[in-house]
């Protein structure tokens, strides 16, 4: 019998990945083209990426990073791209997969304590290792490029092109938008345990 429970476990994992992966993906792309504030879009594909860390593992969550990586690489990292390759591959993909990884390692420790403490301190992980991962590798990478850039935007401070332009606009609206979810996502717990339960 615990056989067939871990089998059914792992069987709605995979599934319930495989919706958040597709998840990801379609929010991402749509960001790309309407959720603009500042000069990059808004990182839409986090919400399922939380949603997946809590529900499915930091396992799932890692992966699901690593999918908003790619579409992010793919779809809004041409003006990176164009200065360093490695640079851009590396920030973007690091970035991602350490959200997922981070909310769902936070959800995780947190879980037994309080769950609805465990969602809200995933919905904040996120979002702001997305950022701070980012911001990193701006300085690492591509700090000649953004200083240049700054100015030509009547920046006197790189430093400050890179949290006032960049990032500032962006990681609020992320941050805010998870943080509002937090109850969506502790419902979609609620219902998968209900499920299980009742099977």
């Amino acid at each position: 019998m615990n056989l067939i429970n871990q089998r059914r476990k792992s069987t709605e994992t995979l599934v319930l990945g495989a919706v958040m992966t597709a998840l990801v993906i379609v929010l991402q792309l749509l960001g790309t083209f309407t959720a603009i504030f500042g000069p990059f879009a808004t990182a839409v594909g986090l919400i399922p990426i939380i949603i997946g860390a809590a529900m499915c593992g930091v396992g799932v969550g890692a992966w699901l990073g690593f999918v908003f990586g790619v579409v992010v690489l793919i779809t809004n990292a041409s003006a990176f791209l164009a200065i360093s390759v490695p640079g851009t591959v590396v920030t973007v993909l690091l970035k991602g997969v350490a959200c997922g990884l981070v909310a769902g390692l936070v959800y995780k420790l947190l879980e037994k304590k309080n769950k609805y403490l465990a969602v809200l301190a995933a919905a904040i992980a996120g979002p702001v290792v997305n950022t701070g991962i980012f911001v990193l590798g701006c300085f690492a990478f591509f700090f000649e490029a953004l200083t240049e850039w700054g100015v030509g935007e009547g920046y006197s401070s790189t430093v400050e092109y890179i949290f006032l332009f960049l990032v500032g606009t962006n990681f609020i609206v992320e941050l805010v938008t998870n943080l509002i979810l937090s109850p969506v996502i502790v419902r979609l717990l609620d219902l998968r345990k209900t499920v299980t339960k009742n099977k």
